[in-house]
């Protein structure tokens, strides 16, 4: 089957809060943006009850209920949203025609934002796919704690999230059971919290054990717990269960791609930007500590502002910057140092004593980092000077007027 082609101005792989974020802000942009997600719009935010501590809704809302309404605003900005699921991506180093693979079609994009986020690790004892999320199974103490006060509840896991969940639980819920894998004492967990949830009144623990079944009438009612020693079951009856024993990132198709960390979360800096011109990446897939809908949401609006600056940039360095009319002369400087910023003065002079044969382009160093990237230069202040074809002949800090206007006046001639 030949597939089709379509090109945007942005690809945003993920409609969860990060990626609806992002769509929300390149929408608004006027940017040609498409959306593709592979199951259900919002993500894993869809599953929560409740959620309490999202900004601007003092009144508890369901998570799919705050995910239509990103949904809404999206697709008011004109955002075109696709149900597939991306099969391969290739992106360009130059920064040009990414390319993004479903299975019927390749898009070609500017700019690709990923915001694929994750999923919990699961235990697979018997019965587990039955009460996930909002029956009964539960992976986050934020968002579920409140709905669970003066009630039982088990923890999963005795890693430093697990243990410090189960702390924040203890807050809300009148017992916290803790399930460990470990001899009594022995916990993953940092030391500290260790001690810290040992000491905890509203906390109890279920040592050298592992989940052999979930039970329950349409919602979870009942966790049955397997002695790994004795194998002894023992059924514990809970209002609900939560699972800290890991989250796998859904970075499979990226491990080519993309830089990734041991776990497998994408590496960025704070701009979201990573390794590949033009590849962004936001939410829970990120390496990061916090992985809450705030904090998606955040990652998805600097996707989304950043986005719109690296197309606008990178349309002005093909057009204006780089242009092939005239022999170029490019001056970085920096708009706080007086030494180098009076030297603009000087390069306006170069361009008028060479007669309109040369195009003068100034760049602030610290406004437009991205360009001075892109020309292979990481401080100021510095002169480029290049051909017609756009090759790059000279590039060194400032020398001197007449030496500058010696080469300029050799490609002129040539």
């Amino acid at each position: 089957m030949r597939k089709k082609y379509e090109s945007y101005d942005v690809v945003i792989i993920g409609g969860g809060p990060a990626g609806l974020t992002a769509a929300i802000y390149c929408g608004r942009a006027r940017l040609n943006t498409l959306l593709i997600e592979k199951s259900l719009l919002g993500g894993l935010a869809t599953y929560t009850n409740e959620i309490c501590n999202y900004p601007g809704f003092p009144e508890d809302l369901s998570g799919l209920d705050l995910m239509k309404q990103f949904e809404r605003q999206a697709k008011k900005f004109g955002v075109k949203i696709k149900l597939t699921d991306v099969k391969k991506v290739h992106f360009d180093d130059g920064g040009s025609g990414h390319l993004v693979e479903t299975f019927r079609m390749i898009y070609q994009a500017k700019v690709v934002i990923v915001a694929t986020g994750g999923r919990p690790r699961l235990t697979g004892a018997k019965n587990e796919d039955q009460y996930l999320f909002d029956k009964g199974i539960s992976f986050c103490a934020t968002c579920d704690a409140a709905a669970n006060t003066d009630k039982t509840v088990m923890v999963i896991g005795s890693g430093d999230a697990a243990v410090e969940e189960g702390m924040f639980l203890s807050k809300f819920a009148k017992d916290v059971i803790v399930s460990v894998i470990h001899d009594e004492g022995i916990m993953d967990a940092n030391e500290i919290a260790k001690n810290q949830a040992l000491q905890n009144p509203k906390m109890s623990f279920k040592w050298n054990t592992m989940v052999e079944s979930f039970e329950g009438n349409g919602h979870l009612d009942t966790v049955v717990l397997k002695n790994l020693k004795t194998g002894e079951l023992d059924p514990v009856k809970v209002d609900t269960c939560f699972m800290f024993i890991g989250y796998i990132p859904n970075s499979e198709i990226f491990n080519d791609a993309l830089r990734l960390n041991e776990q497998g979360y994408i590496i960025t800096n704070e701009e979201m930007e990573t390794t590949k011109p033009g590849v962004f990446v936001a939410g829970d897939i990120r390496q990061k500590n916090l992985r809450q809908v705030a904090t998606a949401v955040g990652d998805g609006a600097t996707c989304g502002v950043a986005a719109e600056r690296y197309i606008a940039e990178t349309e002005m360095f093909e057009e204006q910057i780089m242009q092939k009319e005239k022999v170029g002369l490019i001056y970085i400087f920096s708009a706080i140092d007086a030494p180098s910023r009076e030297l603009i003065t000087e390069m306006q002079a170069i361009e008028l004593e060479m007669g309109g044969n040369v195009k003068l382009n100034l760049i602030d160093f610290y406004k437009k980092q991205c360009l001075c990237r892109r020309l292979g230069t990481e401080t100021d202040p510095m002169t480029l000077v290049y051909t017609k074809d756009g090759k790059v002949v000279k590039k060194e800090p400032y020398s001197s007027k007449p030496a500058i206007i010696k080469t300029l006046t050799e490609l002129c001639s040539s």
